[in-house]
């Protein structure tokens, strides 16, 4: 039985049901593929420009505006400043953003098997979510966003997750086209392990809102760093929610984290290729094991297995020192995410879901 609500809570409140996160355990040496973490460091600079801010002290506030940041971010994608907005996470961005845009007294559009803080966003600035089932390969489907009526607006996770498949540009252009009138939010959280970018949509659809993180594919999950891109109008809507809640968003060490990783090219194409190259033998490795995995543009794969539960599976491989994500929502409740660790720790996977597999009763 659930506890009271304090009196002095909101209304709304209490009606909230937050986002649950990864586990973060507090048992050593288990390996940790559930939070989509990047298995490598971030790049050397950006550690070393972390420490000299540091050093320079933290008494002052930081550029409210991010502006060296943003003009790093605008000049790798071809940008104006002014199409640039950063905040403390993409999740922060995202929050904003659904605050910015959504609010119209209509449902917003999203796919019923995503990030669940799509919902969690929904119940914290009152919109009506419509969720749009993906199609039997667990695909987004344009065609049934598009016959879903009218709308507050689109959010797209591109890659999708948890299922890891992407989109092409041509069915990011055709959401742009169904409603012209609303923004149409492309959250490209792994889109740099083999995604398409919408970005050079931009220039030509005012409705375009791309989300990134610098956590995944930089390294920097710790630094809590995301970007938006889009046009004038929509940066300025964004800055406005912003300066409403707190000016100051991203610290002085961010700001320097973040800047030196976005200009250290050459570790972040290293890294991710690294980690696109695992992926794809942990796939063929998983399938041999007779798993049906997903295509995966992401730094995760998705998987099943015909003849074993998943939360079984998962809970025989915390056992054996592995994490993996189980989801127990519709659809996807004999799946597990599986985040792309280093050789070795897949390697530990691999024997762990063997055994798992070879001794763990069928579902």
């Amino acid at each position: 039985m659930s506890l009271p609500s304090p009196a002095a809570w909101s209304p709304v409140v209490v009606t909230l049901v937050p986002y649950v996160p990864g586990e973060q355990p507090k048992i050593d040496r288990l390996v940790k593929l559930n939070t989509n973490e990047n298995p490598y460091p971030p790049s050397p600079r950006a550690v070393q420009a972390i420490r000299e801010a540091a050093a320079q002290g933290l008494e002052l506030y930081p550029d409210p505006d991010a502006t060296a940041l943003r003009r790093a971010i605008a000049a790798r994608h071809g940008l104006a400043l002014g199409e640039t907005f950063v905040g403390n996470g993409s999740d922060e961005v995202l929050a904003h953003a659904f605050f910015a845009f959504f609010q119209h007294g209509a449902p917003l559009l999203f796919a019923d098997v995503t990030y669940s803080f799509y919902q969690v966003y929904c119940g914290l600035y009152g919109i009506e979510p419509r969720l749009v089932p993906l199609d039997d390969r667990m695909q987004l489907d344009v065609d049934a966003f598009a016959a879903a009526g009218p709308c507050a607006g689109i959010v797209v996770a591109n890659p999708n997750a948890p299922t890891g498949i992407g989109l092409p540009l041509a069915a990011i252009e055709r959401l742009l086209q169904v409603h012209p009138d609303r923004v149409v939010l492309v959250d490209e959280a792994y889109v740099d392990f083999g995604g398409e970018s919408a970005i050079p949509l931009i220039d030509r659809y005012p409705n375009l809102l791309v989300v990134q993180t610098l956590s995944k594919s930089r390294s920097l999950a710790g630094l809590r760093v995301g970007f938006a891109c889009g046009q004038r109008p929509l940066v300025d809507a964004l800055e406005r929610v912003k300066n409403s809640f707190n000016s100051y968003p991203l610290d002085r060490l961010a700001q320097a984290g973040a800047l030196a990783a976005m200009e250290d090219e050459a570790h972040f194409d290293q890294t991710r290729r690294a980690v696109m190259d695992t992926r794809e033998g942990l796939a063929l490795q998983l399938e041999d094991m007779g798993f049906d995995v997903l295509p995966s543009q992401a730094n995760f794969v998705f998987v099943r297995h015909p003849r074993h539960d998943a939360a079984a599976l998962a809970a025989a491989l915390r056992g054996r020192g592995v994490l993996v994500r189980h989801f127990a929502g519709p659809r996807i409740a004999q799946y597990l995410r599986i985040s792309i660790g280093t050789p070795a720790q897949c390697e530990q996977l691999v024997r762990a879901l063997a055994d798992a597999v070879r001794t763990e009763g069928s579902a």
